[in-house]
């Protein structure tokens, strides 16, 4: 039983850091707080990352709105730019108009190679739904207002703490 104790204030110790990019409506970043406080994490944007500095991270979050079925023109750059690593532990998330296991795997592809063509180990995946008004949808007031709602921000908590465990 002891064991398992000082595994759980292992996992407490790890330090992770969340690199972030969230604009038109905050949606990911309402994830972004909510996975940051579980995993007691740094949230930064992609321009104030220093290449170096990510060595000291035991485990690191990208994540941005989705944009034309990828994650933001910045993670992807900041991605294309990182140093080779040695099974840096990472994972993505996301928000999206439309959602859903077979999509989120799409829309996560681009940045998930890049990271993982320069050795990270992409742990885990979250992706939600979050109200989207680009292109031709705020002329109908958009799509999935409201979200993330209280249960997305429930599930960005539980993925967290799978996260962590």
């Amino acid at each position: 039983m002891e064991n398992k104790g000082e595994k759980r204030t292992e996992s407490k110790s790890m330090k992770s850091l969340l690199v972030l990019y969230s604009y038109h409506h905050h949606n990911t970043e309402k994830i972004a707080k909510v996975l940051a406080e579980v995993l007691d994490a740094e949230i930064k944007w992609p321009q104030e990352i220093n290449h170096e500095e990510l060595q000291d991270y035991d485990l690191i979050g990208f994540g941005s709105g989705i944009y034309s079925a990828k994650h933001h023109e910045s993670l992807l750059e900041l991605a294309d730019e990182l140093t080779k690593v040695n099974n840096k532990k990472a994972f993505l998330f996301s928000t999206a108009g439309i959602t859903g296991k077979s999509k989120a795997s799409k829309d996560h592809a681009a940045l998930r190679e890049k990271l993982m063509s320069k050795g990270y180990t992409i742990v885990d995946e979250f992706q939600c739904k979050g109200f989207n008004t680009n292109s031709f949808l705020k002329l109908f007031g958009g799509m999935n207002k409201g979200r993330p709602n209280v249960r997305d921000l429930k599930h960005a908590e539980e993925f967290a703490r799978n996260l962590k465990a």
